[in-house]
């Protein structure tokens, strides 16, 4: 007997329709990273259904909505951030799954000082409704973190070299014209 049947997470040939599940979670994913670090927050707001859950306790932990009018004031204490999902593992029932992210979640204090790197996963519920795959609920789970001096070291000749920011300046939106949207 397969395990396939018992353990979603076991090994086992994949429909085209598991594949292209499994895709639409990674984008999901990866989406969800871009908006954090580009405070993207409407485009965020579309990666989760309007009943859904965002707990990252204990700073925040309740509906997206909430999680999504609090995010700019936490943001506004870092300079960059980068939001790095590292391995994605999903398991599919349906039209729904849950997904284990292990993510790191690089941040820069404003004044360039110091560096605050979380690392750990995401235990997600994702739910396909209407065709597209939404988060349902996204918890975080620290597995450790670090604070450290942020080192300033020689910068081996990259003067003029597109210096990533936060918001509308990023020059993400001028090298790529669909990634462009319209900032509140």
């Amino acid at each position: 007997m397969s395990d396939a049947g018992t353990r979603p997470l076991a090994p086992r040939a994949l429909t085209v329709e598991e594949m292209a599940d499994r895709e639409a979670l990674r984008h999901l994913v990866a989406a969800y990273g871009h908006c954090i670090d580009r405070r993207d927050w409407d485009l965020l707001r579309t990666l989760y259904h309007a009943d859904a859950i965002d707990d990252h306790t204990p700073y925040y932990c309740g509906p997206v909505d909430g999680y999504i009018a609090w995010l700019p004031s936490m943001m506004a204490n870092w300079r960059a951030t980068m939001h790095t999902a590292m391995s994605m593992l999903f398991a599919l029932d349906g039209d729904h799954a849950q997904g284990e992210i292990v993510a790191r979640a690089w941040h820069l204090t404003l004044d360039g000082e110091r560096q605050f790197v979380a690392w750990g996963r995401y235990a997600d519920h994702y739910e396909k409704r209407g065709g597209v795959w939404r988060f349902a609920r996204r918890s975080f789970i620290l597995d450790f973190a670090e604070d450290v001096p942020a080192a300033k070291g020689e910068d081996y000749g990259s003067e003029g070299v597109g210096t990533g920011r936060a918001g509308a300046d990023d020059p993400v939106h001028d090298r790529l014209s669909l990634f462009r949207r319209t900032f509140a």
